[in-house]
C-alpha cells in the first residue's frame, strides 16, 4: 500500500477539482519565472511536478518549453491536471520514473506531507546529476487580523495532519546531505474572494474537507461570522515563499 497520510487522501478526494479549483488561487507570474529560471527550465530539459494536485503549478510550468511530467496519487485530483502534460499516479516514496531521468522536481503546496527520508531519496534518484528541487508555497498572510481569526478555526480541526507553518521539513531536507544549501524569495498576491469562494477555499483544506458534513457546516458558519462585515468582495492576501536547492 502507497503512503498517503489519510487525510490527505480522503480530503482531496472529496474535495477533487471542485472545490479545490474554486478555492485555491494559482501562483504569481514573477514567482513561477524565479522558479522556473532557477531549475533551468525551457525546451530539451524535463520536469517533474510531484504530488500535483490538480495542476496549479503544473500548467504554469507549460509555457517554459520543458518537457513537464506529473505525479499525482490521488485519482480526483489527477483527474484535474491540464492535456499537455504526461499525468502518473504515484507517490514521493515511489515515483514511477526511472534514475536519473529528470533535470528538476517541482513540489507545490505538498512537501509538508511527505517530507521523510524515503522522499528525498527518491526524488534525488530521478533527478539526472546537478538536477534541482524547486519548492513553493502560498500561505495566507495569518498577520491580517480576520485571515488570522480565519486560520485558527481551521487550524483548529488539523489533529494530527502535516502543515506548512509547523512541519520541520527544511532540517529533514538539509539532513539528507542529498542537497546543496536552499536558496529562497517571498512575493506576495492577494486574489479578489466573495464568500462563496472563501467556503470553498477553506473547503479544499483535507482535513476540513475529511470532516463530517455537520462539522463542516459548522466550520463554514464560525469563518462567516469572522467574515461578516467585509464588502461583498474583498481581497484574501498570500505570501509565497519560494525555493530551490540543487542536488550534490
Amino acid at each position: 500500500m502507497r503512503p498517503i497520510h489519510e487525510q490527505a487522501a480522503r480530503g482531496f478526494a472529496r474535495a477533487g477539482t471542485g472545490e479545490y479549483e474554486a478555492g485555491r488561487p494559482g501562483y504569481p507570474a514573477e514567482a513561477v519565472r524565479w522558479l522556473a529560471d532557477a531549475l533551468g527550465l525551457r525546451p530539451g530539459r524535463r520536469v517533474l511536478d510531484l504530488a500535483a494536485g490538480t495542476g496549479k503549478l503544473t500548467r504554469l510550468l507549460v509555457p517554459t518549453g520543458a518537457d513537464v511530467v506529473a505525479v499525482e496519487p490521488v485519482r480526483e485530483m489527477r483527474a484535474g491536471l491540464p492535456d499537455a502534460v504526461e499525468a502518473l499516479d504515484g507517490t514521493a516514496q515511489a515515483i514511477p520514473l526511472g534514475d536519473g531521468t529528470v533535470d528538476a522536481v517541482t513540489i507545490a503546496q505538498a512537501l509538508h506531507w511527505f517530507a521523510g527520508d524515503d522522499a528525498f531519496a527518491e526524488i534525488h534518484r530521478v533527478l539526472r546529476p546537478a538536477g534541482r528541487l524547486g519548492l513553493i508555497w502560498n500561505a495566507m498572510d495569518e498577520t491580517v487580523p480576520w485571515v488570522g481569526a480565519v486560520a485558527g478555526v481551521v487550524h483548529a480541526r488539523a489533529g494530527d495532519a502535516p502543515r506548512y507553518a509547523t512541519s520541520p521539513w527544511r532540517e529533514r531536507l538539509e539532513a539528507t546531505g542529498r542537497f546543496g544549501p536552499l536558496h529562497e524569495a517571498t512575493f506576495r498576491q492577494a486574489p479578489e474572494m466573495d464568500r462563496e469562494r472563501l467556503a470553498a477555499r477553506v473547503t479544499s483544506i483535507s482535513y476540513i474537507s475529511a470532516l463530517g458534513d455537520a462539522e463542516r457546516a459548522e466550520v463554514l458558519a464560525e469563518v462567516m461570522r469572522i467574515v461578516a462585515d467585509l464588502p461583498e468582495r474583498f481581497p484574501l492576501p498570500y505570501r509565497i515563499d519560494a525555493f530551490w536547492a540543487q542536488a550534490r
